[in-house]
């Protein structure tokens, strides 16, 4: 039986299984000899150092820097090869350190200060910074701080000494201009460079920097009270001002109200006192209104008057238009009756033509008739017009007469009685005379009459007597009729007319009728003054 695997397939194995391994093994080499740079940090890769070439050296580098770094590589934020065994590789970082910076300096006018300021320092971003900086510290990085610390101190210390204290104070950007220019040749050789410096404080132990701001704060302060004075009596001016114009627009505004009520008083009385005229205006039209009614009124009963002898008027034309119907309605019953009686007679001798003949004679016949009964309407219907028109003109003329005859008897009876009625008017308010005779005494409820001889009750009797005789006396002077002689005519008259009536006779009773008429308001009205002039009970 032959073996399952020959020398030379076992031998072709292990040579496959060396060669893989081997590539394995350069493969995990060459990966681990490739580095990579971050950005804030720079790989440094040393070698043996390599013959110096003829020539110049790179710029910024002197011919012995270029021996120290000839087996030196400096990379930044990129990959490089670090070959296995012949090559190192080392990593500086180049990131940002903040330092406090305490120095405590005699000033140039011998006044201790204490500065305080923040720096920023960071490794350079060149080869030489870089190479030089790694040859400083490379191995100990933590002490850059402490270093540069000392190093801005001594520097500050230094330039504080050349300075006065006002100088300093006042001018803090010159004295971070000068400690940057004094460290920045030092620190270049240890490969570091400062980004920024700034002065946060300065200050000292005895008050002399205060001391050096009283004068000033004073003075501003001064200024302040001066500026706030000035400014607080600007603002007490403004607001004068502005409550002067409050107060003018306000005067405006009350001289405005007061035109604006003066003109409505005016408007109201003009109102109040056009209310009397409107309302005479209101009461002529309304007699005016009045009167038109009357008219209206008048006219209604005209109509109606006329409506009235009108319906006669249509009752007697309508009785004369029925009548004339029936003598129509007769005629034609009598043309019918010989119509027929012809069209028989008419058919008898010959039937068709003498129909058509007798036919168009009945029709001329019945339109003849059909005339004669329309003329007698329309002769009717003329003479109830006729009569409508005499019987209004007739009313008309019958009222016009009866208004006139009454008017003129008006007239004549106000003509001959006017000095009667005027008498009649007086005697109607003797009444009221007396009663505002004896008004004031009416007006007493309780009365105290005190005589000494008995005759209080008729001397009050008698003031009223006198009172009313002084009342009729005054009317007699301004319209010249006397009350008292028209009392006595009637009772007079009065007296008279009875008698007379008791003798008898048609005339005297009419005659007596009136003056006992006269008589009875002439005795009323002595009733009236006898009551009215009657004095009070005395209590």
């Amino acid at each position: 039986m032959p073996p399952l695997f020959s020398f030379e397939s076992i031998l072709t194995v292990v040579i496959v299984g060396v060669v893989v391994l081997v590539a394995l093994i350069v493969l995990i080499v060459l990966l681990r000899g490739i580095k990579v740079a971050k950005p804030d940090e720079a790989i440094i890769v040393t070698s043996r150092q390599k013959p110096v070439k003829e020539g110049h050296p790179p710029l910024g580098q002197t011919a012995l820097e270029e021996t120290e770094n000839a087996g030196q590589r400096v990379v930044f934020g990129s990959r490089v090869f670090v070959k296995p065994i012949v090559e190192a590789y080392f990593k500086l970082s180049l990131r940002s350190r903040q330092l406090n910076v305490q120095a405590t300096a005699q000033t140039k006018d011998a006044i201790t200060i204490k500065v305080n300021a923040v720096a920023v320092v960071k490794v350079g971003g060149s080869e030489s910074m870089v190479r030089a900086a790694a040859q400083r510290f490379l191995n100990q990085q933590d002490q850059i701080e402490t270093s540069t610390e000392e190093v801005l101190s001594g520097s500050v210390r230094s330039i504080v000494g050349q300075l006065t204290v006002t100088e300093i104070i006042t001018n803090r950007q010159a004295l971070q201009g000068q400690v940057l220019d004094a460290v920045r040749e030092s620190l270049d050789v240890q490969g570091l460079q400062i980004d920024t410096l700034q002065i946060k404080e300065i200050d000292d132990d005895n008050g002399y920097i205060r001391d050096l701001g009283r004068a000033e704060a004073a003075r501003v302060k001064q200024v302040a009270e001066v500026a706030e004075s000035v400014a607080r009596r600007t603002s007490e001016e403004a607001r004068i001002e502005a409550d002067q114009a409050v107060a003018e627009q306000q005067r405006k505004l009350d001289l405005r109200n007061a035109e604006i009520q003066k003109e409505t008083d005016k408007a109201r009385a003009e109102a109040a006192a056009s209310r009397p005229l409107a309302e005479a205006i209101s009461q002529q039209e309304v007699i005016a209104q009045q009167e038109i009614t009357a008219g209206k009124r008048v006219g209604l009963r005209k109509q109606e008057l006329d409506a009235e002898i009108r319906a006669v008027a249509d009752a007697e034309a309508y009785s004369l238009e029925k009548k004339a119907q029936a003598d129509a309605a007769a005629a034609v019953a009598a043309a019918n009756a010989e119509r027929d009686r012809r069209k028989a007679v008419a058919e008898a001798v010959e039937a068709e033509g003498l129909a058509e003949r007798n036919r168009r004679r009945s029709a001329a016949e019945a339109t003849e008739a059909e005339g004669v009964a329309e003329k007698n309407r329309r002769i009717a219907a003329a003479e109830a017009l006729r009569a409508e028109g005499e019987a209004e003109a007739n009313s008309i003329r019958v009222k016009g007469a009866a208004e006139a005859e009454a008017t003129r008897a008006q007239a004549d009876a106000l003509e001959e009685r006017a000095d009667d009625l005027l008498r009649q008017q007086v005697i109607g308010q003797l009444p009221a005379i007396v009663r505002a005779a004896s008004e004031p005494l009416s007006a007493i409820s309780n009365m105290t009459i005190i005589s000494s001889d008995g005759q209080g009750t008729e001397q009050v009797s008698g003031n009223v007597a006198s009172q009313l005789a002084s009342s009729m006396q005054i009317v007699k002077d301004l319209v010249g009729i006397d009350i008292a002689e028209i009392v006595t005519g009637r009772a007079t008259g009065a007296a008279a007319g009875q008698a007379f009536a008791e003798a008898g006779g048609s005339a005297g009773t009419a005659g007596a009728g009136s003056a006992g008429a006269g008589a009875a308001s002439a005795a009323k009205a002595g009733r009236t003054a006898t009551v009215a002039s009657k004095p009070p009970t005395t209590p």
